[in-house]
């Protein structure tokens, strides 16, 4: 990686790299310190579509880690840039939670079941079974089927949870339609936020746990890659991909310095 222009942007992911289970990773508060001092620009990056940046930040706080709104990059921010560009000012149907529907109301999109522009599936506590009825019969009937991320499943503390790229899976089959994922590893999520913070993936890194999202989206967006082994991805893994990170180090604790 000699030839790569420094790193004056970062991008991380959250889960598994600033926090675990609701509880900040060793490292995390210096790193981000680190970065509000350096005056660089960064954006903390969730593929989780649940919460609105402000919500986040709120969370985020509460654990002692301060990341300002602006700073936060979320699946449903990435969702709502990509509809807006596609058909501004449009309808859809969505199933998810405030952090989807604000995302999408913020640009000027309609929440509607009456023939909608779009069905828009998210992360959502409670997945209704009248809902995805309704999503599958709305698809049918021509709405362009969108998902905020391709996750099958979401952590919790009794275990995995199903998650959209699951549920999105139970509404193709039923449909014949396949999604259009606007979340990691899609580039699209990169770019839009390096686009949001006037970064450039020349001299951008991107932090991750997973090495079939994170590492893979910063590969295909043509940014230096870290993968951090505090999440997901475990150390004997990682040769099973066709793909490496540019580094792999214990933990965001060993990124402080680079900065």
């Amino acid at each position: 990686m000699a030839d790569r222009k420094p790193i004056e942007s970062w991008l991380t992911d959250m889960d598994g790299v600033l926090i675990h289970e609701g509880v900040p990773i060793p490292g995390a508060d210096a790193f981000l310190k680190k970065l509000r001092d350096s005056g660089k620009p960064f954006l903390v990056l969730t593929n989780n579509s649940i919460y609105t940046p402000r919500d986040l930040h709120a969370r985020l706080q509460r654990m002692g880690l301060d990341v300002p709104v602006d700073n936060i990059w979320t699946s449903a921010l990435a969702t709502a840039k990509f509809l807006d560009d596609q058909r501004p000012n449009g309808t859809a149907y969505v199933i998810g939670e405030a952090g989807l529907t604000t995302a999408l109301h913020d640009i000027g999109y309609v929440l509607t079941d009456h023939e909608p522009d779009y069905v828009v599936l998210g992360e959502t506590r409670t997945y209704s079974f009248e809902a995805m009825t309704k999503a599958v019969r709305l698809i049918n009937d021509g709405a362009r089927f969108i998902c905020t991320n391709p996750d099958e499943t979401g952590p919790s503390t009794e275990g995995p949870l199903p998650a959209t790229g699951a549920v999105a899976a139970l509404i193709t089959k039923a449909t014949g339609k396949q999604p259009y994922f606007a979340g990691k590893p899609n580039p699209l999520m990169m770019r839009t936020g390096l686009n949001a913070i006037g970064a450039h993936s020349e001299s951008s890194a991107m932090i991750g746990d997973r090495m079939d999202t994170d590492v893979l989206a910063g590969i295909e967006a043509g940014m230096q890659t870290y993968l951090v082994l505090t999440g997901l991805t475990r150390p004997e893994q990682v040769e099973n991909f066709p793909y490496r990170p540019s580094k792999v180090v214990d933990s965001i604790a060993d990124l402080v310095e680079r900065i």
